[in-house]
């Protein structure tokens, strides 16, 4: 039997080339979809738990690095436990919290990010930018970047602590306010304070849980004139000492105050809270 014929070969090789250059095509196709930054943008939220405590034998002390994030409300009692106990008690509740509140403002962050370079954004795109320029009160992405942050664990379970009295506050106990952030809308849930400004009223806002008195004491840092210097200073370091200067707009006692902040960190070695994390099985894709 007579074998192949040139012709014959010639087609077979042409036959060969067109599916290897169909099979390369099909495999960039492939790669695009799969590996386009368009494509595999995702963020993570985190599967909180929300308790509220009617017992301190339910708040689960914080032992790991890796932190279960359950969210307390309605947290009293403190003051009865031994001193230590109550500051490992309080820092057990609000070290969650603290973690949650950031990890969203991580992937609030990463999403303008990621806006920043995608070349067209659809309508979902615009309108979390432009909700999100208007809650920090950006000018642009790049304003906003800048003012999408939040400080070391040691610093805000310093503040808290200061704030709140160790959590024995009446709007820590009454409204879950950490901080002392004040109500300028009577529309909102809200707390009037005992004292008064100029002969007026003042009022402190009311949450539902711990987790978001944080979410709100970010965004006001992230916000207010006051803490430009601040927003500027966590670009450069992390380190909890350098920034603390920062912070002195936030007390009428200034300079004393970010002393205080400064020696509660160190009394207590918050310090050693700043490498905790969210623990990533409680991730999950949005």
């Amino acid at each position: 039997m007579p074998g192949p014929s040139i012709a014959d070969t010639a087609h077979a090789k042409k036959d060969i080339r067109i599916v290897l250059i169909l099979v390369l095509a099909v495999a960039v196709v492939i790669l695009i979809h799969v590996y386009s930054p368009e494509e595999s943008f995702r963020t993570y939220s985190v599967q909180t738990t929300s308790l509220r405590v009617d017992s301190l034998d339910q708040i689960v002390l914080v032992k790991d690095s890796l932190v279960a994030p359950i969210l307390y409300s309605t947290v009293a009692g403190l003051e009865s436990l031994p001193v230590e106990r109550a500051k490992e008690t309080f820092i057990s509740v609000m070290l969650p919290s603290i973690l949650v509140a950031k990890h969203k403002l991580q992937e609030d962050r990463r999403r303008i990010e990621y806006l920043s370079s995608k070349k067209k954004w659809n309508a979902v795109d615009s309108a979390f930018y432009l909700e999100s320029k208007t809650r920090f009160r950006a000018s642009g992405p790049e304003n906003l970047l800048m003012r999408i942050g939040s400080l070391p664990n040691s610093i805000v379970l310093a503040q808290a602590a200061v704030e709140s009295g160790w959590g024995q506050s009446r709007f820590f106990l009454e409204g879950n306010n950490v901080f002392g952030i004040w109500s300028y809308n009577p529309n909102e849930p809200r707390i009037r304070a005992g004292q008064t400004r100029d002969s007026t009223a003042v009022f402190v806002r009311a949450y539902e849980n711990i987790a978001q008195s944080i979410e709100d004491y970010f965004e006001t840092l992230a916000s207010a004139r006051a803490y430009n210097a601040l927003r500027i200073a966590r670009l450069e370091t992390n380190d909890p000492f350098e920034l603390l200067p920062h912070l002195q707009y936030y007390s009428e006692r200034r300079s004393h105050y970010t002393n205080q902040l400064r020696t509660i960190i160190v009394h207590n070695d918050l310090t050693r809270y700043d490498n905790f994390k969210i623990d990533p099985s409680y991730l999950a894709p949005e």
